[in-house]
């Protein structure tokens, strides 16, 4: 058996009470779990200060010298144990408020011991709590060099096993090792990206012989991390394209020519024109289309998949768009039917509020072919849902729909549908690369003629006189608004305005204008029938919560307040400032928000005000949260969890990491070649050949 296979609980330190703990919390099964699990941060232990020299803005501090004395004091739970400890220029207190017996006994008066821990100043006097102490004559004492410190979690220090625990197992966990580390990386990898070993890279992260060595063995690691998921993605990208037979869409009929001749609504851009190039030689090349189409709000990402339904029409085959909700397909529906009014194309709606009879009838004309575009929301993906030979396959919004979800669509005929991904959240390239990495990727980066962009301003609640005089005059001018909620009622948790409360003071400051409201808990027939209202102009004014974010069009709509704006991400910001600047007129966005603001949301709120670039508001979206946190990562696809590297900081090593795998499954797309032997056994016991990430767009 491979060592490093090895249970936790022979390392010595270990056993199987704390394995089975290791196990719950950190998912720590064998010795390589062990090795794999790296710390947060290192300290230089190497200079030793004097007490005198102490300062409270240290961040830690390490000094050598005796306790004189240990005084406790309160009682019970509240008591805490204080040792006088001095090295001769002065005196420093070390104090407990837990394990105070187990203290007393380890520790002796008069004993030399090397301290260590944060100052803070109490009453004039500098103490340190909870400090780390060696004695000087112990084996484990390291006077010099990096040290290293691991995340822990609580029920870990109830059980006694802190930061400095762990890394006496990592010393158990060496001490087991008879011969180098086997390697991960084949030798072509290393020698192309200039790697240190396995081993040696292990062996420095937890032990760093010096900060050269640790820069080499955190280089090492987190290539190794991002090149797995990127030969992973493309090993599949590769299978997908060389196995996926696709329909052919051999030319472009009488639908697309008399839409293009005569119901266009305006002329389309240079970006929109390429688009469609693009994915137009993807379903002429007999291959099938696994794309994914960027575009910021307003951009015309739906009029393209609309000319391409119609290319899909004109070559015998359905079509249908999956929406993340009712109001959006809904409104879909309107735009399609709008625009293809003189034409003879059959677009049918189906979402969960379709009745009995009419989803029946629904089938029947889909399995029967009358039907040629559907429009609908998850309601699609039930199995009930039958084509007669569907060929193009759009899901808009897609980071709303989970992986599975999306996978459904691929079943609905004997080959897999041709398939478009859209978004009108700009993705970063770095993200885009590890999450989508297996697409081809088309963007739109070009408003329509005549859009302005949005004038975005941010304003304190507690001056909201001129706020809403501006907005009174802005409707005067025959203009429409959005006002935005983060909540639909009172939470006695978050202290914001909701949209119940925000309603009837506006319909009480404008009584010269309709009000309308929406959020999600309404019936389908009461949003259909706000919507309704305010597309018509019969409601000035919508209230909302962000239900309106994704899809609504209303081009008479100038402004949008969002209110607690502090409350959203950046990417919501944009997605909801997406909703004005629709028509020719100027737009507006007010972001509203209490005085009291942390620094992020200062920057978010600067960020917004200053730029109305999709793409670099991702990117600043990206390193302000992180990529775990942005809509859709965790569901799109990256089968293994990074431990060390990081999307924003590693972009460099990223795209060196998909160069070298890149080469690898250009030369040997199957990796049967011996040396890329090591590379599947990796990538299969990393798991991942548990999913096929690349079937699943």
């Amino acid at each position: 058996m491979n060592i490093l296979q090895t249970d936790i609980q022979y390392v010595p330190g270990i056993g199987p009470q704390r394995a089975s703990i290791l196990n719950k919390e950190l998912e720590i099964f064998t010795l390589e779990d062990l090795f794999r699990y790296y710390p947060y941060r290192y300290v230089d232990r190497s200079r030793l200060y004097y007490v005198h020299e102490i300062e409270g803005s240290m961040p830690y501090v390490q000094l050598k010298g005796r306790i004189t004395a240990f005084e406790t004091f309160g009682e019970g739970r509240k008591s805490r144990l204080v040792a006088h400890f001095t090295d001769g220029t002065g005196f420093v207190d070390l104090v407990w408020f837990q394990g105070i017996r187990f203290v007393e006994s380890k520790y002796k008066l008069n004993k030399e011991y090397i301290v260590f821990g944060k100052p803070a100043q109490f009453g004039g006097k500098y103490n340190i709590a909870h400090p780390d102490i060696e004695a000087c004559d112990t084996p484990e004492y390291r006077p010099e060099g990096l040290f290293a410190y691991y995340n822990t979690t609580e029920k870990m220090k109830r059980s006694y096993i802190n930061s400095k625990t762990l890394n006496k197992m990592m010393e158990g966990a060496f001490s087991m090792l008879k011969a180098r580390i086997p390697e991960s990386l084949s030798p072509n990898v290393i020698d192309a990206a200039g790697l240190i070993s396995l081993h040696d890279a292990l062996e420095n992260i937890h032990f760093p012989k010096n900060p050269i060595l640790l820069r080499d063995a955190e280089f090492r690691l987190k290539f190794e991390e991002l090149f797995f998921i990127q030969l992973n993605i493309l090993r599949y990208s590769a299978n997908r394209k060389a196995k996926l037979k696709g329909f052919f869409f051999q030319k472009v009929g009488d639908y697309l020519n008399s839409f293009y001749e005569k119901h266009l609504p305006f002329e389309l851009t240079n970006a929109q024109k390429r688009v469609i190039r693009e994915i137009r030689t993807d379903t002429a090349s007999g291959k099938q289309m696994n794309r994914l189409l960027q575009g910021d709000v307003g951009s015309g990402k739906t009029l393209v998949a609309l000319m391409l339904m119609l290319i899909a029409l004109d070559n015998g085959f359905q079509s249908c768009l999956m929406a993340p909700t009712e109001i959006l397909a809904t409104q879909h529906l309107a735009t399609f039917k709008e625009t293809l009014s003189d034409m003879n194309v059959n677009v049918a709606l189906l979402t969960g509020s379709t009745r009995k009879k009419a989803r029946e009838k629904l089938h029947a004309e889909l399995l029967s072919g009358e039907i040629d575009i559907l429009i609908g929301t998850h309601a699609l993906i039930e199995d009930t849902v039958n084509f007669n030979n569907l060929g193009f396959v759009v899901i808009d919004e897609q980071h709303r729909f989970g992986v599975a979800q999306r996978a459904k669509m691929w079943t609905k005929n004997e080959h897999p549908p041709h398939m478009l991904v859209m978004t009108a959240t700009p993705i970063p390239r770095t993200l885009a690369m590890t999450v989508y990495g297996d697409l081809d990727v088309s963007v739109i980066d070009e408003l329509p003629p005549g859009r302005k962009p949005v004038q975005t301003g941010h304003r304190f609640e507690q001056k909201r006189g001129a706020l809403y005089q501006f907005l009174r005059d802005e409707i005067k001018k025959g203009r429409q608004a959005y006002i935005v909620y983060p909540l639909i009622e009172e939470s006695e948790k978050i202290d914001l305005q909701n949209l119940e409360d925000g309603y009837t003071q506006i319909v009480k400051l404008f009584p010269e204008f309709n009000v309308c409201k929406m959020h999600g808990r309404m019936k389908p027939a009461e949003k259909e029938e706000e919507m309704r209202k305010f597309v018509a102009n019969e409601a000035q004014i919508m209230v909302s919560t962000t239900v309106i974010e994704v899809g609504v069009n209303v081009p008479n709509a100038s402004v949008m307040i969002i209110e607690s704006a502090q409350r959203f991400g950046l990417s919501q910001l944009h997605q909801l400032r997406g909703r004005v600047g629709r028509g020719a007129d100027q737009s507006y966005c007010i972001l509203v928000t209490p005085y009291e603001l942390s620094s992020d949301t200062r920057k978010r709120m600067a960020i917004m005000t200053e730029s109305n670039d999709g793409f670099v508001i991702a990117e600043a979206d990206l390193k302000l949260r992180g990529p775990g946190d942005l809509e859709g990562t965790q569901q799109s696809g990256i089968p293994f969890n990074l431990r060390i590297a990081d999307l924003v900081r590693d972009s460099t090593i990223l795209y060196r990491a998909r160069e070298i795998a890149e080469e690898i499954i250009e030369q040997d797309p199957a990796m049967e070649q011996p040396q890329h032997e090591v590379l599947k056994r990796q990538l299969n016991r990393l798991g991942g050949d548990r999913y096929d990430w690349g079937r699943i767009s």
